[in-house]
């Protein structure tokens, strides 16, 4: 066993002492020889914590309240220095203009969908948009060409009669024009109230539209959007704490939650399992779909620049938070998710770092999109 692992065996097991011998608070106080335990380093880092404190007379108690905290920081360390193994915090700190669409990538073989006149897309390039039909999510509009849709960029206003003619509009990773060089907080909305507005009314009476918003400056750009349909955008970094950065949403551990779009109902593929790459954490409300559920133990750290962690950077514990929904609004629908990567392929060039569709774990992400699509468009039949 190793010094770390030792030192947190002996702390769990001091906390446990204390538990056992009820010394709660200043009036349960108890004396260490009453507690079997004595000043060891274990003890001494737990004060410093503030998770045991004296209270006079060489009696000590534990703070409960600072237990889950103790907890929390002790595990932002070790996905600080699993972070820090891999690689992750020095490639993503200088990869943002060097992130690019994979120019090898192909979509899988299919017969069409649409054999003529598909479904029309819009793909947003209007709003400092990180991802964008001609760029990085080139990957992502082959896809939906290959399957017969009509893929446009879009660079005109969001407004009711200038999307009359779309079937599905698409908002990836839209920026406020203060954050399209400078990612650090403050990070407000890329869309005017008159845009959420008249994008809300459009769904209403049928528009379809797929909202992905990524990590923080991503979540917070998009956060008014997402609240006027009822949904809370945590404007931060969701990531398992023992993975690194690269999740995995199954159907075996309950993460990956049934739907059409997922058991593979008439006109959908059956998905087993997706992965996706950081992103962000979001609430849903009571009457949207879950389909993403993150699981324990996830984290949501909330940097006041992207990627910049430190052991203090704050943390809030995301179990049970979802990173994918469907939402029936009126006439029309809306799937919202917390990671772009998963829809596109790209890859570090100077890293030799490819990831998104086609990666190891994400071979069914593709189909998941098309999935999530034809659920866009209108091809399952309504309850």
């Amino acid at each position: 066993m190793n010094t770390g692992a030792l030192l947190s065996r002996l702390q769990r097991q001091c906390i446990e002492d204390f538990r056992r011998a009820e010394a709660l608070s200043a009036e349960q106080a108890r004396t260490l020889s009453e507690l079997g335990q004595r000043e060891s380093f274990a003890f001494q880092r737990l004060r410093v914590a503030g998770v045991i404190r004296e209270c006079g007379g060489g009696r000590f108690y534990l703070v409960e309240e600072r237990v889950s905290q103790w907890k929390w920081r002790r595990r932002l360390r070790v996905l600080f220095a699993v972070l820090l193994a891999l690689g992750i915090l020095a490639v993503s700190r200088i990869a943002r203009g060097q992130q690019q669409a994979d120019p090898e990538f192909r979509p899988a073989e299919r017969v069409p969908r649409y054999a003529d006149n598909g479904p029309r897309v819009l793909i947003d390039e209007a709003h400092h948009n990180f991802h964008t039909a001609s760029g990085r999510y080139r990957p992502f509009a082959r896809v939906l060409q290959s399957d017969g849709y009509r893929v446009e960029a879009w660079r005109g206003p969001l407004q009711g009669d200038s999307l009359a003619e779309a079937d599905v509009l698409v908002l990836a990773n839209a920026l406020h024009e203060s954050n399209a060089q400078d990612w650090s907080l403050p990070n407000p909305s890329a869309f005017t109230r008159e845009e959420i507005v008249e994008l809300r009314r459009w769904i209403e009476e049928g528009g379809s539209l797929l909202l992905i918003a990524d990590h923080m400056p991503f979540a917070g750009a998009a956060a008014e959007l997402a609240a006027a349909f009822g949904f809370a955008f945590h404007n931060g970094f969701a990531i398992d704490s023992t993975s690194g950065g690269r999740e995995l949403f199954s159907r075996n551990d309950g993460s990956l939650l049934d739907h059409a779009l997922t058991t593979g109902g008439p006109g959908f593929e059956r998905i087993d399992s997706l992965r996706t790459f950081t992103g962000q954490a979001f609430h849903a409300p009571p009457q949207a779909q879950v389909l993403l559920r993150l699981r324990a133990p996830f984290l949501s750290l909330l940097p006041e620049r992207p990627w910049a962690f430190e052991e203090n950077t704050p943390a809030v514990n995301a179990a049970g938070w979802s990173q994918g929904a469907l939402l029936e609004i009126g006439q029309g629908r809306v799937a919202v998710f917390g990671e772009a990567a998963m829809f596109t392929a790209q890859y570090l060039a100077e890293h030799q770092l490819w990831f998104g569709m086609g990666s190891p774990g994400a071979e069914q992400n593709e189909a998941f999109l098309l999935n999530v699509m034809h659920w866009l468009s209108g091809d399952d039949p309504r309850p």
